[in-house]
């Protein structure tokens, strides 16, 4: 499920964002996924149809993930998902 996650929200920040791209895994409560980019613009979920080849990532990722969400900075924003971590 975090490979997923990742390749989801990393892909997003390479295609639409460009320039460096970070990420973290926070291993505490729960397990936090963050993925940083140069980009201000905000993410939204998009409705695919199904002729439609890609649209679904972060509906994915909503569906995968305890909670997400996304912060800005001085350089860019940052988008953070949490995890349930597994017995």
């Amino acid at each position: 499920m975090t490979d997923l996650i990742v390749s989801e929200l990393v892909t997003n920040a390479v295609r639409y964002a460009g320039g460096p791209v970070g990420l973290r895994l926070i291993r505490d409560e729960v397990l936090l996924c963050e993925v940083t980019d140069p980009s201000n613009t905000q993410p939204r979920m998009r409705r695919a149809r199904i002729t439609d080849e890609g649209g679904r990532g972060l509906f994915l990722v909503a569906r995968l993930s305890r909670r997400w969400g996304s912060r800005y900075g001085q350089r860019g924003k940052t988008i953070w998902v949490e995890q349930e971590l597994s017995g």
